[in-house]
């Protein structure tokens, strides 16, 4: 009587065993940023439950700040990787879509009941279709090298900041009670809506890092400007700079069609050569 289950012959040519080297630690250092940065989101939800707002606002910007490196430090290092990328998306719907909902829900919008929670649900699902969006564009075929001037509607951690403009006035002094509510609610809306939106915005990747010998004094100073009312004026300096990028969104398309028609939308000789 034959055995159900035959032993396997051996192969006649064993293959070569095959060496397996460590992880060289340029490849995991934008990933650990990526952790720290989704660590930061997490604990600013905890905060925003425990009405902790400033410290919410400050763990969302952390993260930010975390989301800006993580990119330039992989491309430094030539360290990008698939995996990286997809770890980035998901550390940014939980910074920037769950982690802000949540943090204006707790904040004012509980006194709306199933509508207040239910607009928190709409941002968070914006904010992930918009970050679905951009990995499907990854794999799309090259684009002329002016479009990387612009994003396709508002990018996740720009909306997460600008969508918290009501708890920097609130935090400036601006007194709200659950009637204004339906206002943040609205605010709220217009902002995710921004996030899946066609409308091109602009984008900071291609501000050029190199500055003229005569500005650099001049530089230094600005930037320690920045810094110093940053510091001392933290609510304000965020509502000026939120105000700010939300007035440059209705601008973007104008100069996006300025381009187009300068430029066009194929790609010329040099960027069809380039690898």
């Amino acid at each position: 009587m034959e055995t159900p289950f035959q032993p396997f012959e051996p192969d006649p040519q064993p293959k070569e065993r095959r060496s397996f080297r460590g992880v060289p630690l340029r490849m995991l250092v934008p990933n650990m940023i990526t952790l720290l940065a989704l660590c930061a989101g997490l604990t600013a939800i905890r905060m925003a439950y425990e009405g902790r707002i400033e410290l919410a606002i400050a763990a969302i910007l952390f993260a930010a700040i975390l989301d800006m490196l993580d990119g330039r430090v992989a491309r430094m290092l030539r360290s990008t990787s698939r995996f990286g990328a997809e770890l980035d998306s998901l550390s940014d719907f939980v910074n920037f879509g769950v982690a802000p909902a949540i943090l204006l829900h707790a904040w004012l919008l509980d006194h709306l009941g199933n509508i207040g929670w239910i607009s928190g649900l709409v941002f968070a699902l914006c904010s992930a279709l918009r970050l679905a969006r951009f990995n499907a564009q990854l794999d799309q075929p090259k684009k002329p090298s002016w479009m990387g001037n612009f994003f396709v509607g508002v990018p996740a951690p720009a909306g997460a900041i600008a969508v918290l403009l009501p708890v920097y006035l609130q935090l400036m002094g601006m007194d709200y009670t659950p009637e204004g509510a339906p206002l943040v609610l609205a605010y709220e809306l217009g902002i995710a809506f921004l996030m899946v939106s066609t409308i091109p915005t602009f984008s900071s990747k291609r501000i050029t890092m190199r500055v003229p010998r005569e500005y650099v004094l001049p530089t230094f100073v600005a930037v320690v400007i920045v810094v110093a009312l940053f510091v001392s004026f933290p609510w304000a300096s965020l509502t000026f700079w939120t105000v700010v990028y939300v007035c440059t969104v209705p601008a973007a398309p104008f100069a996006y069609r300025r381009m187009k028609k300068r430029y066009g939308s194929s790609l010329s000789a040099e960027e069809a050569g380039r690898p």
